[in-house]
């Protein structure tokens, strides 16, 4: 996507945005700002093999992979000769080894609060070692313990690999990212966390973007709904409600609880900026102080031409000799300069920029300029 265009969609996004604000009020669901404290994923991780590639795994000189894959052979019943030290692996050790087909991966999950055995869930899946690719293999049994150590989800499956690479005469070209893959619904749950909503007589919220008016409106919102003193902000980030002791009923409570309504606060002011890909995202509510921008692109330009220097007819001593010639030119665009005025809006910084024509390489270096000035009243977050 062109730089133009990807302007114009930012543009038309934060219009949209402006005009749902504007023609709607500024009430959320709390279910859309907040999130019980004991509602929190948990993280897993798990370490395996992947088959079945095209002679793009790890290869015989990663003798971890060789040492999993002759433990997985043996646990299967298959008796497996050979030495195990990585120092010790001859050519008749691994010559029963298709291991240009099998790489050592990493494979990690989120696990969802109150993830119950038998459900499924979503695994990542990425390369450790030489493995060139891992489109086309399929994930063995895979343990996903968490930082306990103990084993919540067991992972298997074919891989969904988006990304794909080819190599041929010295040349090669990728597109995406071929050493990582996914498996949707590839882990299946066999322990449950256990969490603590059922515990004590409160149940806490919290922000997903912490603010103090947001905090303060949602515990208004609640003591509205319920009674006075059923709800109190304990900072900018969390509220603390007292809540039903029955299990049954604190359900049906933290349902009502997330179905309130409740004046949000406008987002901070932020510009997010993708400096691999180059898109750009700002928030409504950026706004710029008086300013001045000038971008100009410079091109320097070296031409070499290789010529031969013949000596001279009947010339004593003369030799051919190679000589190469350099020209060098340089050429600068004339841009025009651009003038922001006093807390110009979201649509004239975009007009703007786009107006003069700059790269997402050049627009991330303006921002990091009138972020350095002072004159960019939001957070830069370059990623």
């Amino acid at each position: 996507m062109t730089f133009s265009k990807l302007s114009n969609c930012a543009a038309i996004f934060a219009v949209s945005v402006l005009s749902a604000v504007s023609s709607v009020s500024e009430a959320a669901r709390i279910k859309d700002i907040a999130a019980l404290s004991a509602a929190r994923p948990n993280q897993l991780l798990g370490y395996g093999l992947v088959v079945g590639l095209q002679g793009t795994g790890d290869g015989k000189d990663i003798s971890f992979t060789i040492q999993t894959l002759r433990e997985t052979l043996n646990r299967m019943g298959a008796s497996v000769d050979g030495p195990l030290s990585s120092y010790d692996l001859t050519p008749t050790a691994v010559k029963d080894f298709k291991v240009e087909n099998v790489a050592a991966v990493m494979v990690t999950a989120e696990l969802p609060a109150f993830s119950k055995p038998g459900q499924k869930i979503d695994v990542n899946v990425a390369a450790v070692a030489k493995a060139k690719s891992l489109r086309g293999g399929v994930l063995l049994m895979t343990s996903m313990r968490g930082p306990d150590g103990q084993t919540y989800a067991v992972a298997q499956g074919p891989l969904a690999a988006s990304g794909f690479s080819a190599d041929a005469a010295g040349s090669s070209v990728a597109v995406g990212v071929s050493t990582s893959a996914r498996i949707p619904g590839g882990a299946i749950v066999e322990r449950e966390v256990e969490g603590p909503l059922n515990v004590g007589d409160h149940v806490t919220l919290n922000l997903s973007s912490p603010d103090f008016a947001t905090s303060a409106r949602i515990m208004k919102a609640i003591n509205t709904q319920f009674g006075e003193g059923t709800a109190a902000a304990v900072d900018a980030a969390s509220v603390k409600v007292r809540a039903p002791f029955a299990p049954d009923a604190r359900v049906a409570f933290v349902g009502m609880l997330e179905e309130l309504d409740v004046d949000a606060s406008l987002p901070p002011a932020r510009v997010v900026v993708n400096s691999r890909t180059g898109t750009v995202v700002i928030s409504s509510n950026v706004r710029v102080r008086a300013a001045a921008v000038s971008q100009g692109d410079i091109t320097v330009t070296v031409d070499a031409t290789n010529e031969v220097s013949q000596p001279g007819p009947f010339s004593p001593g003369g030799t051919t000799a190679p000589v190469q010639n350099a020209r060098v030119s340089i050429n600068q665009e004339n841009k025009k300069m651009v003038l922001f005025q006093p807390g110009a809006e979201l649509r004239q910084i975009v007009n703007a920029v786009n107006e003069i024509g700059a790269s997402p390489t050049a627009l991330i270096s303006i921002l990091e300029a009138l972020k350095r000035a002072d004159a960019l009243q939001a957070e830069l977050i370059v990623i």
